[in-house]
């Protein structure tokens, strides 16, 4: 694991944590749809893609939400994430879905980089869960 300076994770803004999350949720993405036999690179990106785009995040941190799934704090970030003004904006999708999106990834940046690896992938794996039952 890359050290990490001594910064408080409570006052990284809303877009840094999404961008750290965007990357871990994306990494947990792409091993389970390897290690479920998938090795086409084009198959593998048509399929991440069912688990990745700002749709489907925004549809799964709403499907956790009504279950109540989150914690207090988790939520904190999710609002946090969802209400940063970002100067960018997604190729497909609206400016609320993008908002949900990135409000899902802050949840996941933060708890990789607090450390909460058992929570991440609990709520990674719920998600994989989720989805795979809407098909």
């Amino acid at each position: 694991m890359i050290k990490a300076t001594q910064v408080d994770v409570n006052l990284i803004n809303g877009i840094a944590l999404a961008f750290e999350g965007d990357a871990v949720y994306s990494y947990y993405i792409r091993r389970h749809l390897i290690f479920t036999g998938q090795t086409k690179p084009n198959q593998l990106h048509r399929l991440a893609t069912r688990y990745v785009s700002a749709k489907a995040q925004a549809n799964l941190i709403t499907a956790m939400l009504e279950a109540q799934l989150l914690t207090e704090k988790e939520e904190n970030i999710y609002h946090r994430g969802r209400n940063t003004n970002s100067r960018t904006k997604a190729k497909n999708a609206d400016v609320v879905t993008y908002r949900m999106s990135t409000g899902f990834e802050a949840v996941m940046g933060y708890l990789d980089m607090t450390g909460q690896t058992e929570r991440l992938e609990k709520l990674i794996n719920w998600c994989i869960d989720w989805i795979e039952h809407q098909a």
